[in-house]
């Protein structure tokens, strides 16, 4: 049982749900509530994320729908939209604030790429960092004796393995949204 891995699989969890969470934000053309369910308004005095102020629709696969439970915030969610650097503008109708996703044309596509590989790389910085913190509470607990040589090697190896595994996930998920990024 190895249970410097153990004791760090959580934060390699959360290393690749930040990833999907990161992800579910960038723009592919297609309206998603995600898109701007994470953006926060300046509402009541305190910054609140637009889900907890609106319901958020999508009727057709271009145009997403926020439909504030206060109309009185409404103009601070537009505000936010427009400060959050979507690339939508957003269409105050009174009541409720129309997003209509522009057509993405293959530059915005290449930035998205671009913006893609740097968020994957990101998630690959913080499995390493956690494979590095294991690492080093394997090579601790040798050198105080816990552990002997021969299980250092086999946790080392464990470790690199669960490492591999995850790295390849965070590959699968790029390529995966790289290519919902490509399709037009």
């Amino acid at each position: 049982m190895n249970k410097f891995l153990e004791s760090h699989k959580e934060d390699f969890a959360k290393a690749i749900e930040h990833l999907k969470g990161e992800l579910s934000s960038l723009r592919t053309g297609r309206a998603n509530a995600s898109l701007v369910e994470n953006i926060t308004v300046e509402a009541y005095g305190v910054k609140t994320p637009i889900r907890g102020l609106a319901n958020i629709t999508v009727p057709d696969p271009r145009t997403l729908v926020i439909e504030p439970w206060d109309k009185s915030v409404i103009k601070d969610m537009e505000k936010a939209i427009q400060m959050a650097n979507t690339g939508i503008n957003p269409v105050n109708e009174g009541t409720k604030i129309r997003l209509s996703m522009p057509q993405m044309t293959e530059e915005n596509r290449r930035e998205m790429i671009k913006i893609l590989g740097q968020k994957l790389e990101l998630a690959r910085i913080s499995l390493r960092n956690v494979r590095e913190a294991a690492k080093e509470e394997i090579n601790k607990a040798e050198k105080d004796k816990e552990i002997g040589e021969d299980e250092k090697f086999r946790f080392q190896a464990e470790l690199e393995e669960f490492v591999k595994e995850k790295n390849e996930e965070v590959k699968v998920i790029g390529e995966k949204k790289e290519k919902e990024l490509m399709t037009i």
